[in-house]
C-alpha cells in the first residue's frame, strides 16, 4: 500500500509559478511510475505529466508542455511538478498518482488515469487573471 500526499498548491496570479510536491509512504518509489493529473470544476481528470520509475522518461500533456516540469527523487520518496507561466485555465485540483511497474518495464509511463492504482487527495491550484 502506498500513500501519497500532495502539497504546494495555492492562489497565484497569471504568469506566476508554483512548485507542487508529492510525498510517498512506500519503502521505495523506484518500482513505481508516477504522474500528475488535474481536474477542473465540471471536467474530467486530465493527464498533466508522467515520469518513469528511474526518471529517465518524462511525458507531458499538450496544454502544459514547455511550462511544467516533472521530477522525482527516489532517495527521498518524493515527486515534484514545477509549474511556470501559469494561466487561469490551469486552475484545478492537482493529484499525484503512482503505479507499480512490475511486468511493464522501467520505461512504463501511463497517460490514462485508469492505469494508476494509488492516488493522493489533491491540492488546489487557483490562477487569477
Amino acid at each position: 500500500q502506498v500513500q501519497l500526499v500532495e502539497s504546494g498548491g495555492g492562489l497565484v496570479q497569471a504568469g506566476g509559478s508554483l512548485r507542487l510536491s508529492c510525498a510517498a509512504s512506500a519503502r521505495t518509489l523506484s518500482g513505481y511510475a508516477m504522474g500528475w493529473f488535474r481536474q477542473a470544476p465540471g471536467k474530467g481528470r486530465e493527464f498533466v505529466a508522467g515520469i518513469s520509475a528511474t526518471g529517465g522518461i518524462k511525458l507531458y500533456g499538450d496544454s502544459v508542455k514547455g511550462r511544467f516540469t516533472i521530477s522525482r527523487d527516489n532517495a527521498k520518496n518524493t515527486m515534484a511538478l514545477q509549474t511556470n507561466s501559469l494561466k487561469p485555465e490551469d486552475t484545478a485540483v492537482y493529484y499525484c498518482a503512482a503505479q507499480e511497474i512490475w511486468g511493464y518495464g522501467s520505461g512504463y509511463v501511463p497517460r490514462d488515469e485508469g492505469s494508476y492504482r494509488y492516488w493522493g487527495q489533491g491540492t488546489q491550484v487557483t490562477v487569477s487573471s
